[in-house]
């Protein structure tokens, strides 16, 4: 998976339609989520289209599976997985994974329908690194 700095590098130089299809490309290189662990469960409350995420760690590293139904709310879904994959519990915990997004300036580059879970999505991260980093 690309690091957020990455994508933020190449979102800045596209405009418009590009920048969509950046995203959908971010959304189809997610890491595959079995059929199987897309339930009730795993579904993130809050959002437009369906969002699973399904969340893993390895001692203290937070390691996500992901998925959706629309393409760029996939999309949107893989930035915030990038910004906090296989990274420390407790750093991820201590995160402002909001301002780590500000470079993409999803709420004037999306309608409002896209990101309206965006924010459900962080909660849910910073919740699994919390208790994570708490042990």
């Amino acid at each position: 998976m690309r690091t957020l700095s990455d994508i933020a590098e190449e979102y800045e130089f596209l405009e418009g339609d590009e920048r969509y299809r950046l995203l959908i490309e971010l959304g189809r290189d997610l890491e595959p989520m079995p059929d199987a662990l897309k339930t009730d469960a795993t579904l993130v409350r809050g959002c437009s289209a369906q969002v699973w995420v399904y969340p893993t760690s390895d001692n203290d590293r937070l390691h996500f599976l992901a998925d959706s139904n629309a393409a760029i709310t996939k999309g949107i879904v893989a930035l915030i997985i990038s910004a906090v994959q296989d990274r420390p519990a407790r750093d991820v915990a201590k995160m402002d994974i909001a301002a780590e997004l500000e470079p993409f300036d999803l709420r004037n580059q999306l309608s409002s329908n896209r990101t309206q879970g965006v924010p459900n999505m962080i909660a849910l991260v910073k919740e699994h690194a919390a208790r994570i980093a708490a042990g």
